[in-house]
């Protein structure tokens, strides 16, 4: 199953089935598993009506969660690698929420999601009049994402464009072409991205992005680890984590504020506990690192 053509945002396939996802694409499964619990609760920090559909179209692929306290408690740091999992996907998801809105009503009428994954905020938000999303990510991801959405005849609330493209290659000239104007000011998103980039890859990314934006764009992604060094060290030794570890790559391996400041890029960063006490949520004591936005000048 390929994606045929990309034509006015629409993708078109060539058959209508679909395989699980793999490697970095499965990480966004967890992620939807993490959208669709927090969307179950009642005092729920987004409301994601999709990600439990991605859930159901990919059983298996991702191993079921403990029930029992004894099962938990036999996890150990697996476990308290979840929690930590679950809490940052939760506070990122509502923190970047909030940026894209404030963006776009602040004057960026596009919008590029770099590896946008199974995100679904252009279904899901209120965008103001005139916003364009541009959705990038690996064709498989992007298909398997399609296929789904059309099941759930879901309906964008902006208009959007999906550009398959591998981040770690020459992706510039494929956004482009779909439609992406340089000119104008752009909110940039590059949530959950840059850990899996090598410090090489993750700083030719940045330069990239420093090049197509405007005067006025806005940038943000996660600044630093979600989790105290000490728990990912004890999970890359795991083997049900070895998978998942063998794709963590350290981002771009350098103070982040410093080097967008020396690209033209006027930096703010957003402390992750002050964020969860903000939202009315616990962090947990193993949890690290926070989120960083910055404007173009």
């Amino acid at each position: 199953m390929k994606i045929a053509q990309v034509e006015g945002g629409v993708v078109t396939m060539a058959a209508d089935r679909r395989g699980p996802l793999g490697g970095v694409g499965k990480t966004a499964l967890g992620v939807a598993a993490v959208r669709a619990r927090e969307s179950r609760r009642p005092d729920r920090l987004f409301d994601d009506p999709y990600a439990q559909a991605f859930l159901d179209a990919a059983p298996g692929v991702l191993p079921d969660e403990p029930v029992s306290a004894r099962e938990l408690a036999e996890w150990g740091p697996m476990a308290a690698l979840g929690t930590v999992f679950h809490a940052h996907g939760v506070l990122r998801t509502r923190f970047f929420d909030d940026y894209l809105l404030a963006a776009t009503a602040a004057g960026c009428h596009q919008v590029v999601l770099l590896a946008a994954g199974l995100d679904t905020r252009v279904f899901r938000l209120s965008w103001p009049d005139g916003v364009r999303v541009f959705e990038v990510d690996l064709p498989e991801v992007l298909e398997f994402k399609q296929l789904v959405l059309a099941e759930q005849a879901a309906g964008p609330r902006c208009e959007r464009v999906i550009v398959p493209a591998d981040l770690r290659g020459r992706w510039c000239s494929t956004l482009v072409a779909a439609g992406f104007r340089e000119p104008v000011p752009t909110a940039w998103l590059a949530e959950g991205l840059l850990v899996y980039l090598s410090a090489e890859q993750a700083a030719r990314l940045l330069t990239a992005v420093s090049e197509l934006s405007a005067p006025g764009s806005r940038l943000a992604f996660e600044q630093g680890g979600m989790a105290a060094e000490s728990l990912p060290a004890r999970a890359r030794a795991m083997p049900a984590m070895a998978e998942y570890a063998a794709l963590w790559r350290g981002g771009l391996g350098v103070d982040a504020p410093s080097w967008l400041a020396e690209h033209d890029w006027c930096v703010h960063t957003h402390d992750r506990a002050a964020l969860a006490d903000s939202y009315g949520r616990s962090d947990p004591k193993a949890a690290g690192g926070g989120f960083l936005t910055a404007i173009r000048t």
